[in-house]
């Protein structure tokens, strides 16, 4: 299966890509911005289209509607944290092939993209509501667990930092960065850097992390 990935964090799309690229598939461009998402399947013709919904140049709906104007053949895959009923309907009548939320494992968006290329269906029946969470308090947000070390780290990756970026900014060895990540993710209870990202942008104390 050959795919485009289109999301503002280029760190959530490379650990997306090494995965699906661990199982076979080619990812054949990687997108930040919602202009060159429309260019890069218009350039590469690939089998699916994984689409944030939200760009800081534009929206992701429009780029929906554009790469379905230019490419019909190729599957849109919406791949979102948004929970906006009213954007789902949208992309429900531009023919998106798929909703996925980007707040689970890896290994689970990837299978879902398996089920689409062969021609399946796959939508998170959570997808129009938030995941639900038990209440936090101040004390117990898991961002408040993190050393200062961790959450650089953390900011890095929401950033879309790629690891040998980080280990050569921040001065370590990436043995030692690798140790951080690991950490940073068993305090947040995330199988994954993107899933890591996922939660930090809804924690309550996201402010620690400005830098």
């Amino acid at each position: 299966m050959r795919l485009v990935l289109c999301d503002t964090n280029r760190m959530l799309c490379e650990a997306l890509g090494s995965v699906l690229e661990a199982r076979g598939h080619r990812v054949l461009a990687i997108t930040t911005r919602a202009c060159d998402s429309v260019a890069a399947v218009a350039a590469h013709r690939p089998d699916i289209c994984l689409l944030d919904l939200r760009f800081p140049d534009a929206s992701g709906l429009d780029a929906a509607r554009e790469i379905r104007r230019r490419q019909p053949e190729t599957k849109i895959v919406v791949l979102s944290c948004l929970a906006d009923p009213a954007a789902l309907s949208a992309a429900r009548k531009i023919g998106v092939a798929g909703y996925l939320r980007k707040d689970q494992k890896a290994t689970a968006i990837v299978g879902a993209l398996d089920v689409i290329g062969n021609g399946g269906k796959a939508r998170n029946p959570q997808f129009l509501r938030q995941p639900r969470r038990p209440a936090i308090r101040p004390s117990e947000d898991p961002l408040g667990t993190l050393t200062p070390r961790e959450a650089e780290v953390l900011r890095r990756i929401i950033a879309g930092q790629r690891t040998t970026q980080m280990a050569r900014e921040m001065n370590l060895a990436t043995s030692t960065l690798r140790s951080y990540i690991k950490t940073m993710l068993a305090k947040l209870g995330a199988h994954s850097r993107l899933q890591a990202a996922a939660i930090a942008r809804q924690a309550p104390d996201r402010g620690k992390l400005a830098g």
